[in-house]
């Protein structure tokens, strides 16, 4: 059964307490069981890991170079900020997604520019917390495609 790491970047542990206009109102857990919930239905498995810390999630990423067949990533603000994240994904040879909950775009100048998007096979943005189900849905023929 393919294997998905669901990467969330700081803050995201905060879902449903902050900015719920922008981010809803399902905690971070919530989200977590909605997607295992959703892999299980299309036989993927499917681990969900946050950290507030950069070297963390870089060290996530380097690691599933060697246990994933895709790798789901929303870096919070760190999608704008970390050439660090950028260049350990631009490594990873399997599958990746980009997701944001709201639309990057709609908000701050400074949220405009993703240093994440150049390395990735694709961003979702501004669908919510589905969004996280549509990059499942997709990764999942991405990984098809690779097979």
């Amino acid at each position: 059964m393919p294997k998905v790491w669901v990467i969330n970047g700081p803050n995201l542990n905060l879902l449903g307490q902050r900015k719920r206009d922008h981010y809803e109102v399902q905690t971070y857990q919530e989200l977590v069981q909605s997607l295992q919930s959703k892999a299980a239905q299309m036989d993927l498995t499917v681990e969900c890991y946050q950290s507030n810390h950069e070297g963390d999630l870089i060290d996530w990423i380097q690691a599933a170079q060697y246990q994933v067949d895709g790798v789901i990533i929303n870096a919070g603000g760190l999608t704008h900020t970390s050439i660090s994240l950028h260049d350990a994904l631009e490594t990873l040879k399997c599958p990746k997604i980009e997701v944001h909950i709201s639309n990057i775009y709609t908000r701050e100048k400074f949220r405009h520019k993703s240093l994440v998007s150049p390395v990735v096979n694709g961003m979702i943005a501004g669908f919510g917390q589905k969004g996280y189900i549509l990059a499942l849905e997709h990764i999942k023929t991405l990984i098809k495609a690779n097979n």
